[in-house]
């Protein structure tokens, strides 16, 4: 059996990441999917809210081979294959990483190790090219590498936080997000309103307190 470890940030998850999955669940026998924290990142939401969120887009693409596996999410990607391995001894696994990725992938914790247990599918991103001189650390390092044959939506979850594009969400996951009032901090820094925590000048003043 062969089985796809898409690990993602997922803050929010987009568009992109919707395209990613069905195009995994169409060439894998298995797809699974987590939301996880990226020691290099800064996340916005909780992992709590990520996961959920994640959770909401699988169940709205309808794929019966994608399954939504947060006991795979761990801050270190050798300690997920370690656990994919006890739930799967006798598969093939294939972790899924984006091509915004592969410069960052051999200063990951037991890079190595982590190359040795798990062969590697990139999928290009817009932005972010592949070719020999990309890839060559990871070969260097004996990595079995496959290049997904597609591309990625050009939308992020960066963008919809800096910009507040509504298209580059699903409707389930726009409706969670406005549900929850996630990343409401960033929607007021984009439309210039005092940041959270902030008074606004608009405000109506405290009452001075009264003598004693």
């Amino acid at each position: 059996m062969n089985i796809a470890l898409f690990g993602t940030s997922a803050d929010p998850p987009t568009r992109g990441h919707g395209k990613i999955l069905t195009w995994l669940a169409q060439h894998y026998d298995q797809v699974a999917v987590w939301a996880a924290d990226n020691p290099f990142k800064q996340h916005h939401a909780s992992l709590d809210h990520r996961n959920a969120m994640l959770q909401t887009l699988a169940h709205e693409l309808n794929h019966s081979n994608i399954s939504f596996l947060p006991e795979l999410s761990y801050r270190r990607s050798i300690m997920t294959v370690a656990r994919a391995h006890e739930l799967w001894p006798e598969a093939d696994l294939t972790l899924v990483i984006g091509s915004d990725l592969v410069a960052q992938l051999p200063r990951w914790y037991q890079s190595q190790s982590l190359l040795d247990q798990a062969k590697l599918l990139v999928v290009p991103r817009p932005g972010t090219p592949l070719n020999e001189a990309s890839l060559s650390p990871l070969m260097q390092m004996r990595a079995r590498v496959t290049t997904a044959d597609m591309e990625g939506l050009d939308v992020s979850s960066t963008a919809y936080r800096d910009h507040g594009l509504d298209n580059i969400l699903s409707p389930a996951v726009e409706a969670y997000i406005s549900r929850t009032d996630l990343y409401d901090c960033d929607k007021r820094r984009i439309r210039q309103l005092p940041p959270c925590g902030q008074a606004s000048s608009s405000s109506p003043s405290q009452p001075a307190p009264l003598p004693v």
